[in-house]
């Protein structure tokens, strides 16, 4: 396919920019939230915004009462949440949870589908266990129990997992850390006995949970997908929360780079606008490549992923790779040509920084991807 939208997706595109920079705008989301500290790090309200617009259920089956679109259209949006740092729950719900729950029975999905669909319910994907993006590492159990199991572990860095109504957890009822094998993922909502969370804020100011699960037991029902199959699913989850984060991390660097060209517009040094030196308009050249060719690879992953193509998960890998480095160049950039004010909180290109950060590490960071290329790749 080539790499440009379609004239519904150029629509869709239309109708997002536009509204995520009034409704979801650094000082009326980020902002705001961190400078009340709020314990959620987003707006429920513009959550409900989100559903009125469509995007809650935008990867939704249409039978589930989803609008049955793609990780191209998704990514669209989340192209524009980056853009504008708006904090919200829609990569780890709309795109992540959702890709989970197409593997969930009638009544699970009956039971979470529409409260998303509906903007009044958030959920919080619980994989890792480390400092790090390790997902074959889990070594959280879920023994059997009766009709059902018990989870005991802990969960890291569960991404609005203190906001969530329930939680996709990743647990091994058979087999070691270490094996894909043996892994079960189930729904678990967040007042079950024995679930404690510990909210906390990153870098960003968006907040994550540590989560520990004391003897949580759930029924059979709560299983998504095949018990000690989990790995299929979490694959899928996976890619899909891997190449939404990318196409954010471009949004981080096209902002970064739009507030940066317009400082260089504006700011004089010598009595000459700094945009005028030819060294600056090198650096920004170069900059703008660097972005188009991580949108560029974003969209490819996108559409082989909505193909099903076996090649998409390496795409994946070299999407997220490549979005995290142009969005890193992205940010030292802007902070280094606003020069010293960069680093003050009254300048956004700072935030902007911090966003980079944290979302380099969701998912796993560029490190993490260039190795599974060359995994991937036969090495």
């Amino acid at each position: 396919m080539p790499l440009y939208h379609t004239d519904d997706q150029a629509m869709l595109a239309d109708t997002a920019k536009p509204f995520m920079a009034e409704e979801g705008s650094i000082a009326k989301q980020l902002r705001h939230w961190r400078d009340i500290n709020c314990k959620d790090g987003f707006g429920h309200g513009l959550w409900k915004q989100f559903a009125e617009m469509g995007f809650t259920g935008m990867l939704a089956d249409e039978a589930d009462g989803g609008l049955g679109m793609g990780h191209v259209e998704a990514g669209i949006v989340l192209e524009e949440i980056g853009r504008n740092l708006t904090p919200s729950p829609f990569l780890t719900t709309g795109v992540v949870g959702v890709t989970a729950l197409k593997a969930a029975d009638a009544d699970t999905k009956a039971r979470w589908l529409p409260g998303i669909i509906a903007g009044d319910t958030v959920l919080g994907i619980a994989i890792d266990e480390g400092a790090k993006h390790r997902p074959a590492h889990i070594a959280m159990e879920a023994a059997r129990a009766g009709n059902g199991f018990k989870l005991n572990g802990k969960k890291q860095f569960v991404v609005q997992g203190g906001s969530a109504d329930m939680l996709i957890v990743a647990a091994r009822t058979a087999g070691a850390a270490g094996e894909t094998d043996g892994l079960t993922l189930f729904a678990v909502p967040t007042d079950a006995a024995g679930l404690a969370r510990d909210n906390a804020a990153l870098v960003d100011s968006s907040k994550a949970a540590h989560v520990t699960f004391d003897n949580v037991e759930v029924d059979a029902g709560a299983v998504i997908g095949d018990v000690d199959g989990g790995w299929t699913t979490l694959t899928k989850m996976l890619a899909a929360g891997r190449i939404g984060a990318a196409a954010e991390s471009v949004g981080v660097g096209l902002g970064a780079f739009g507030m940066t060209t317009d400082y260089l517009k504006q700011r004089k040094q010598f009595d000459r606008l700094i945009g005028e030196f030819q060294a600056l308009q090198h650096r920004a050249a170069h900059l703008y490549s660097e972005i188009e060719i991580a949108r560029a690879a974003v969209m490819k992953a996108q559409q082989l992923l909505d193909e099903g193509d076996a090649k998409a998960e390496l795409f994946v890998s070299v999407a997220k790779a490549k979005a995290a480095k142009a969005a890193n160049l992205a940010v030292r950039e802007g902070v280094q040509m606003h020069g010293g004010i960069g680093m003050t909180d009254e300048y956004d290109i700072g935030l902007y920084m911090k966003r980079e950060r944290a979302l380099t590490e969701f998912f796993g960071d560029a490190n993490y991807h260039a190795n599974r290329v060359a995994e991937l790749s036969g090495y």
